[in-house]
């Protein structure tokens, strides 16, 4: 399965500065490793240690946040589009 991948701006240096990628896959962990494979060093920065989604980069496939649909098991269904966002914190 073929998704677009849309890249942060803090990203955009794995991606050759692409703000949107092609990357395969019928699950979201299958799509992070095609974007490790073709852009090395992005997982590390989606990815803990143990291999699950950083606590602040929030994914989503099409419009639906991953935490509440399957995590690194939701399915990226052809044409699907992935953004990883990168939480912001501020304050006062």
């Amino acid at each position: 399965m073929s998704v677009n991948v849309r890249i942060p701006t803090i990203l955009r240096t794995y991606t050759g500065g692409r703000a949107e990628v092609e990357a395969e896959g019928a699950t979201l962990a299958e799509v992070i490793e095609s974007l490790e494979k073709n852009h090395p060093g992005i997982a590390a920065r989606v990815l803990d240690d143990q291999g699950q989604l950083r606590r602040f980069v929030n994914v989503y496939v099409n419009d639906d946040d991953v935490r509440f649909e399957g995590g690194l098991a939701t399915s990226t269904p052809d044409g699907a589009g992935v953004s990883i966002i990168p939480a912001v914190a501020g304050g006062c």
